[in-house]
């Protein structure tokens, strides 16, 4: 979820009407998500700069996760690359810096699923992107140098009576040679209701350009310990080990309105029939679940691939030669871009498209999977399964909003599992 791009609504927490109805102990914990954009622009179109922009994002995203990994384990698993930075062509970005300053419109808004969090005593508030595909918590800091940090909220240490200076230093590198970083501190936070104390974040005294005009302050990561930049646990983790959550786990709705995301348990009111788990492979610090299968129509066309399932992520990544098979199977598809790996199929015969782990298959609507015309009025339309070495091996599949937004997720730490369930 690195990729950023405008919000045009603020976002409510906890115990809000438009939510399900949960039962008032359970509302502690639930964070409603506003509404999410697609990348499809206003007119039906495929938004390709849009699209390149999170792809490069994306792989940068991954890169430092897996430059954490090797920093906090020594290794990395078998088939697992750090890939070199990923760049932005000038191009792109100066027609996405272009577009950035002109008013907002309804289709660049929010590309990610953000709540409030409260950091400090007295809490300083902060808007921030829930993230299954990273595990730290960064926020600007009062600090802050950048130009960047001007519109943003920024946390002052000298301000809160549980701050705490810790040892050790924050950073994250992107493709246009911007960082995130800062030192690391400890303090009070609290999500929907749930608070934690001595949580390891940063307050980051520079701030990449990329986060110029996303009014999102920060990141909350939700992944295992192992991919942390910081080497500490994440705030989840944290809630669990000090009794803070009814249940190790956490459960997201992604939708086209009321999605939510539910910190200590699943809400039951949004999935049907029973919650199907797989097992997580720790060992890469995803949540990573092995044992995929996916079809176009009747027909398997890849199976026996592992898939990491990332919120912070728009689209479903996979390895190009299993791309390429894929779309093999899919009448009238046809290579679009192959420099980014998207592909286009008929617009009028969108393709059946569904995922198994073994057990149920789930399905990914037309919608989810149709990003939109190539050009107006053109009866091609681009797929959200992208070809695209990631360097997370030739059969681990990146599944982000495109696919959970099929589905009710359930993340265990519990069960140390991911779980789907059909939605209600």
């Amino acid at each position: 979820m690195f990729a950023k791009a405008s919000l045009v609504s603020f976002i409510a927490l906890s115990m809000l009407a438009s939510a399900s109805p949960l039962q008032p102990q359970q509302a502690r914990g639930l964070i409603a998500l506003p509404k999410r954009s697609t990348l499809t622009k206003s007119d039906g179109t495929f938004d390709l700069d849009k699209a390149i922009a999170q792809t490069v994002a994306t792989s940068n995203k991954h890169r430092q996760n897996l430059i954490n990994l090797q920093n906090n384990t020594g290794s990395l698993p078998q088939g697992f690359e750090i890939k070199p930075l990923a760049s932005l062509p000038t191009k792109i970005q100066d027609n996405l810096n272009k577009r950035q300053a002109e008013a907002l419109t309804d289709e660049e808004d929010d590309e990610e699923w953000a709540g409030t969090v409260s950091i400090g005593t007295p809490g300083q508030k902060f808007l921030v992107d829930f993230d299954t595909g990273s595990s730290d918590l960064w926020i600007p800091s009062s600090s802050c140098t950048s130009t960047t940090c001007s519109q943003k909220s920024k946390y002052d240490s000298s301000s809160s009576s549980t701050s705490s200076k810790e040892s050790g230093t924050f950073s994250i590198q992107y493709g246009d040679g911007s960082t995130v970083s800062g030192p690391v501190f400890s303090d009070n936070v609290t999500v929907a209701g749930i608070q934690v104390s001595k949580q390891t974040f940063s307050p980051v005294t520079t701030l990449s350009s990329t986060f110029a005009s996303d009014p999102i302050d920060g990141i909350l990561g939700l992944a295992f310990p192992a991919i942390s930049n910081l080497k500490a646990d994440p705030f989840f983790v944290t809630a669990n080990s000090q009794g803070a959550v009814d249940s190790n786990e956490f459960g997201f709705y992604l939708a086209s309105s009321k999605s939510e995301l539910y910190l200590g348990g699943a809400d039951s009111n949004l999935y049907s029939g029973s919650i199907e788990y797989h097992d997580v492979d720790t060992s890469s610090g995803f949540w990573q679940i092995t044992g995929a299968s996916i079809a176009s129509g009747s027909t398997t066309a890849v199976s026996n691939f592992d898939t990491i399932i990332d919120s912070g992520t728009t689209i479903m990544y996979g390895p190009p030669s299993a791309v390429k098979e894929f779309y093999a199977h899919v009448s009238g598809a046809k290579l679009y871009d192959s420099t980014n790996g998207f592909y286009s199929f008929p617009c009028d015969s969108a393709p059946e498209v569904s995922f198994s782990w073994g057990g149920d298959s789930f399905t990914v609507s037309s919608d989810n999977f149709n990003l939109g015309s190539t050009s107006s009025g053109a009866s091609t339309c681009v797929g959200a399964l992208a070809a695209q070495d990631l360097g997370l091996g030739d059969s681990t599949w990146l599944l982000g909003d495109s696919w959970m937004k099929n589905v009710y997720t359930v993340f265990s730490f519990a069960k140390t599992a991911v779980g789907f369930a059909k939605l209600s």
